[in-house]
């Protein structure tokens, strides 16, 4: 009888659908999106650890699931939850076996070593047991673990997860010097949109399984939220401002704000045509909020 209550049924749920992208050399990606939009799945697929049930994935020219070895020794990767160090050992000792394990030549390993100190002072925890390292220095640890071979092609995700103001300042330094002087292409997934803001020029955002924005930072900016706000301050009395461009919307005291859209004209202009009849104590510019301009295209997806 209560067997009869219930009934099996399947639901088919696609973590990835229909996603297709190029990355070229030397760039700095974000690919972000809400929990569970397939983020990690991506990633775990373009590094080899899950096979897509169709499509195909290529690393410079090696699919990830039919030439492993080849695609390994081009990757690094370092998921913030999980770490490649060996928990028994001293950091230096999982670095040794890491050398041994991607046939590191003596040469560059120790060069990799002498950049990882300079970038992330690897030294000062070097002898320390991986299970003694806070999480931050654990992080430095993995970095650096994720670099010792000189791949060209690294994967971050959430890289900076848990970590205090300090360190996350050092981990966003490392990832721009690595760019900069390796010209390492970096795929980087994160929840901490201050990483994107600070670091990628290009973000692609996925949300169901799907790709629903690819491009530039600023043109999304630009797309979403147009308007920007430039606040004035005044020595004494607040003199009648008008642009036929740019409208007062709040004014306290000697404070004034003004709101403008940045496609119709820049903030330059705009403070150099009201220079002109003007006298200012202060001014500033206040950007769009990128929280709000994602959280938008999140719940529009």
């Amino acid at each position: 009888m209560l067997k009869t209550m219930f009934t099996n049924k399947k639901v088919i749920t696609k973590a990835v659908d229909h996603i297709s992208f190029d990355i070229q050399e030397g760039e700095i990606v974000g690919y972000i999106g809400p929990n569970g939009a397939g983020k990690s799945t991506t990633i775990k697929m373009m590094s080899g650890i899950l096979t897509p049930t169709k499509g195909s994935i290529l690393i410079n020219g090696f699919s990830p699931q039919k030439d492993r070895q080849q695609v390994v020794k081009k990757l690094g990767v370092v998921f913030g939850q999980r770490s490649q160090l060996y928990w028994d050992l001293r950091l230096g000792e999982s670095f040794e076996l890491l050398k041994r394990i991607y046939q590191i030549p003596d040469e560059t390993y120790k060069s990799n070593l002498t950049v990882m100190n300079e970038i992330l002072k690897i030294n000062e925890i070097i002898d320390t047991p991986v299970r003694q390292l806070s999480l931050g220095q654990r992080m430095r640890g993995d970095l650096a673990a994720a670099i010792l071979h000189s791949p060209p092609i690294l994967f971050l995700d959430e890289p900076t997860i848990g970590l205090d103001v300090e360190v996350k300042y050092g981990i966003r330094k490392f990832i721009r010097d690595i760019n900069q002087e390796f010209q390492t292409t970096i795929i980087l997934t994160t929840h901490d949109l201050d990483d994107i803001q600070q670091l990628c020029d290009r973000i692609i955002i996925i949300n169901h399984g799907q790709i629903v924005e690819d491009g530039s930072l600023q043109d999304l900016i630009k797309r979403i939220s147009p308007y920007r706000q430039l606040i004035l301050e005044f020595y004494d009395e607040v003199p009648e401002i008008k642009h036929e461009k740019a409208k007062v919307i709040k004014q306290e005291s000697s404070r004034v704000w003004l709101q403008f859209d940045n496609t119709k004209i820049t903030a330059a202009d705009l403070i150099s045509d009201l220079s002109a009849y003007n006298t200012f104590k202060d001014l500033s510019l206040e950007e769009p909020n990128i929280h709000d301009i994602i959280r938008e295209v999140y719940t529009e997806t």
